[in-house]
């Protein structure tokens, strides 16, 4: 969604921003306490990375990473985790 919203304008840009929001989520699955504690949460396990002017935010979990988010970073978080 993020890509298509930019190509609208730029093609260019919109690639180039998705190969950038891709690759810091390589970074997240290989060190995945890489990303700081999301201060809008009170929990350890909600993380995210910055990327340009997008946040990626994602929830560790035993087995597994799941990525709750990725926004601009203007926009607000939800109270609820649930509703990411």
């Amino acid at each position: 969604a993020i890509h298509a919203y930019i190509a609208q304008d730029n093609p260019a840009t919109a690639l180039r921003v998705a190969q950038q929001i891709l690759r810091r989520s390589g970074q997240i699955a290989a060190f995945p306490n890489s990303g700081r504690r999301v201060p809008d949460y009170t929990r350890d396990d909600v993380r995210e990375l910055i990327e340009g002017n997008y946040r990626i935010v994602y929830r560790l979990l035993a087995d597994r990473i799941d990525v709750l988010a990725v926004m601009h970073c203007a926009q607000l978080l939800p109270i609820d985790l649930g509703e990411l």
